[in-house]
């Protein structure tokens, strides 16, 4: 879904060549931080197969840039594997249907430290410095440009419409198994080491509550991440359940779709106004928010679970602009029945009858669901497992979240699954570990760091036996001088006469 007209601003004169242009300042700003610039990561070897330091799963804004900063540390032989088509980075293209991102402009991350390489630069190159200052929030669809014009200028290696069907140790010491589908062909790659850089949904699936979704025919009832033909839905009584962005979100593309009406229901009492995420969007609580004891965190996920976020401000002018929207507190649904015309709803204002039904309520979380998790979740530690919250602060769903380490690495449940720690889970499992939004647009700047330091820390480690060897067999002349330089300039031989007795 593309933007009304009206938010995308104008182009400057010449825009395509003066991003070109930045492209290659920014490259050249790369090259000139580059000291040192070798690679200094051993080859690994598995019987002539191929094997990567460092693979990515993800293609989307944390996989590009957790890419770019290990290429930025000497470590190059790194691939990024995404499912999505070709030119496609993350959900910006898919069922993000906001019209602009919920993170501040000014937050960053991505750039490596270099404001040529920024989000900033980069739109003020395009539209021009007062665009920029005009702004309020980055629209949606040029921060999916941005995403293609960084890939591109790094000349990052993803490959894309890859799904990952499984990760498992390889029968080689210290290296992992991944299995890949693409095109109909699988195939098993090797690797040190593996993120997860898969997103909000990257700890669990998109699901519709089953007593919502199991009275009710096929196509009656989506949930908010589907592809959805709104144009279907012209004329129709829609039902969305929920409060979040989300929410706000289908509801407009329902109602500007030509629907009759929208329901937008939710269990709360009224709308969050405070927003929690901006108090803890501080440098010093992102970057070392996991040194925070364990009762700490835990009680910092509670928080961010009972408060929740406010909808976005655009989102939210959005939909009451438009007719038809009826907003519906303390509303939450209780039983859905199937009329055989239409959808009937129990809730405590009563019942309500639709023709469609939208389910803007997020992911359930389950390692389980995730193919690329079904060998390694039953070997995690998890929360459960290592901190027993006081009974009133007690979660089933938080406790279920896996216990990570300082890096975002997870750790086993028993001493023989150590492989296990080198996989990193830079998504929404992170969430307990590692802070609500620490892998979100706004965390960039200080997460990523840390989880690159903990590749590198591996990787480093993982060669230390041969450091002591390679060091005695550095054999790099430095200094060249003339073969016959020392006995030209050797001390004299012969003996200084001796000294004359005083006497």
């Amino acid at each position: 879904m593309g933007h009304p007209p009206a938010l995308l601003p104008t182009e400057v004169r010449g825009a395509e060549q003066a991003l070109a242009a930045l492209a290659v300042q920014a490259r050249a700003e790369l090259a000139a931080l580059a000291y040192p610039e070798r690679a200094w990561v051993q080859p690994a070897r598995a019987d002539g197969a191929h094997v990567h330091d460092v693979l990515i799963v993800g293609g989307g804004q944390s996989g590009l840039t957790a890419c770019a900063m290990l290429q930025a540390q000497g470590v190059a032989n790194v691939a990024v594997l995404d499912r999505a088509r070709a030119g496609s980075e993350g959900v910006w293209e898919s069922f993000a249907r906001m019209p602009e991102l919920r993170t501040p402009k000014q937050l960053n991350g991505m750039e490596l430290g270099l404001p040529a390489l920024g989000v900033q630069r980069w739109y003020a190159t395009r539209f021009g410095a007062a665009a920029w200052q005009g702004m309020d929030r980055i629209p949606r669809t040029l921060w999916m440009d941005y995403l293609r014009w960084y890939r591109a200028t790094l000349a990052l290696p993803v490959e894309n419409e890859v799904e990952v069907l499984d990760l498992r140790p390889a029968p080689q010491p210290g290296l992992l198994a991944v299995d890949t589908r693409s095109h109909g062909h699988t195939r098993t790659r090797l690797a040190r080491l593996v993120v997860l850089a898969t997103g909000s949904d990257g700890a669990g699936a998109w699901r519709v509550p089953a007593f919502i979704a199991a009275p009710l025919p096929a196509g009656r009832c989506h949930h908010s991440s589907d592809a959805i033909d709104f144009s279907a839905l012209r004329g129709q009584r829609v039902g969305v359940l929920g409060h979040g962005a989300s929410a706000f979100d289908n509801a407009v593309a329902v109602l500007e779709a030509g629907a009759q009406s929208v329901d937008l229901c939710f269990r709360r009492d009224r709308l969050p106004r405070i927003n929690p995420h901006r108090h803890i969007e501080t440098a010093g609580l992102m970057t070392h928010y996991a040194r925070l004891g364990d009762a700490t965190r835990w009680q910092v996920a509670r928080h961010f679970r009972d408060v929740d976020q406010p909808p976005p401000r655009g989102s939210v002018r959005r939909a009451l602009a438009l007719p038809g929207l009826r907003l519906r507190a303390a509303c939450g649904w209780q039983q859905v029945h199937w009329s055989g015309q239409d959808i009937a709803i129990d809730t405590p204002q009563g019942e309500l009858r639709f023709d469609h039904v939208i389910c803007a309520t997020g992911q359930a979380f389950d390692l389980a669901a995730r193919p690329e998790l079904q060998t390694l979740a039953p070997r995690v530690a998890r929360w459960h497992q290592r901190y027993a919250p006081p009974p009133a602060q007690a979660s089933e769903t938080l406790g279920a979240h896996p216990y990570l380490g300082e890096h975002y690495e997870f750790l086993p449940q028993q001493a023989a699954d150590d492989w296990v720690t080198r996989v990193f889970a830079f998504n929404s499992a992170s969430y307990v570990s590692h802070g609500p939004h620490s892998t979100s647009i706004s965390g960039h700047k200080h997460a990523l760091p840390r989880l690159v330091r903990g590749l590198t820390q591996r990787l480093f480690l993982d060669q230390e036996g041969t450091l002591l060897e390679g060091l005695q067999r550095y054999a790099e002349v430095e200094l060249e001088l003339p073969d016959d330089f020392e006995a030209a300039h050797s001390a004299p031989t012969e003996h200084a006469a001796p000294l004359r007795d005083p006497a």
